[in-house]
């Protein structure tokens, strides 16, 4: 074993580790030329990708309910409550299997592209990913990213565990999808959190700076002994649209955060494009992903 970053990793996430540098390049190089029949098998067609996240098309009414108990919840108290409760790991111990096959039981309510269970948005995502020729830590990212839903089981509320996450403590903006119901959210007429850097240092880096609670914190929290930087990001902040793609919340972030924005947003495409109505065959897959995770995770992970 050896440390990372001020981490301890196990032997494969640190073998990992080091495999991740020289794939950055990669990112420009190999990866970018994957043939135009693998893209269109495996993620929708770039004519297509508009209909995707678009929260105005009729028939999304839970989407919108639930962002609006979400906005409204998630606050700065509530977010360190949050962490002090469930990052203790002392619920369960369970397989990565176990809590994978509750997934098979959970639709994300505030996902407006699928209603499919999330174990099979989870093959389509590592699938894509394995198709492009990315490495194993990369395919198994995409694979786990919103195995931290399971809170779910525990009988948190969903708005207390997926959706688009961002910032508590500071100032909400307007980047964020249904922004209008931060009006009701109590933090917005705080004079402690409504200016634009709150209770944070400008710069101070996203590691210091608490986003609303939910899968993608308490997974980080989960893999960090298991997993190498660049897959902690795409897990930790997969799911904060306003920093990754509208390029918001800049103002937070340190170097480390933008030397690392180019892997969640080469994950991001894989997460978004890959989802199809058409589930995957679990049961051809199950093998592969059991080597997989064999080679990075212990036989059970405390929950």
């Amino acid at each position: 074993m050896r440390s990372l970053a001020g981490r301890t990793l196990t032997r494969g996430a640190a073998a990992a580790s080091a495999r991740s540098k020289p794939c950055a390049a990669r990112l420009t190089a190999r990866n970018q030329t994957s043939t135009r029949a693998t893209m269109a098998r495996m993620l929708a067609d770039p004519s297509q990708r508009a209909a995707y996240r678009d929260y105005g098309k009729p028939g999304h009414e839970r989407v919108r309910a639930f962002y609006r108990d979400n906005h409204t919840r998630q606050t700065y108290a509530f977010v360190r409550a949050q962490k002090d409760k469930w990052l203790r790991f002392e619920h369960a111990t369970m397989t990565p299997w176990q809590a994978l096959d509750f997934l098979n039981t959970l639709i994300d309510e505030s996902d407006p592209d699928l209603e499919l269970p999330q174990i099979a948005h989870l093959l389509q995502t590592a699938e894509a990913i394995r198709a492009d020729g990315h490495p194993d830590w990369f395919v198994l990212a995409g694979f786990l990213h919103d195995l931290g839903k399971v809170l779910c089981l525990f009988g948190e509320p969903q708005w207390a565990v997926v959706g688009d996450t961002f910032p508590v403590g500071c100032r909400h903006s307007e980047r964020v999808v249904y922004a209008e119901f931060f009006a009701d959210n109590p933090d917005s007429g705080d004079p402690r959190y409504n200016t634009e850097c709150g209770v944070y240092a400008p710069g101070c880096g996203l590691d210091a700076v608490h986003l609303s609670w939910g899968h993608d914190e308490y997974l980080y929290h989960l893999l960090k002994p298991y997993l190498p930087q660049p897959a902690l990001y795409m897990i930790r902040y997969h799911s904060f649209y306003a920093w990754h793609r509208d390029g918001a919340y800049r103002h937070l972030t340190n170097a480390q955060d933008e030397s690392h924005l180019r892997w969640v947003q080469a994950f991001n495409p894989y997460d978004l494009y890959s989802k199809s109505p058409k589930p995957p065959l679990l049961a051809e897959l199950k093998p592969r992903y059991d080597d997989l995770m064999a080679r990075y995770l212990p036989p059970t992970l405390r929950f």
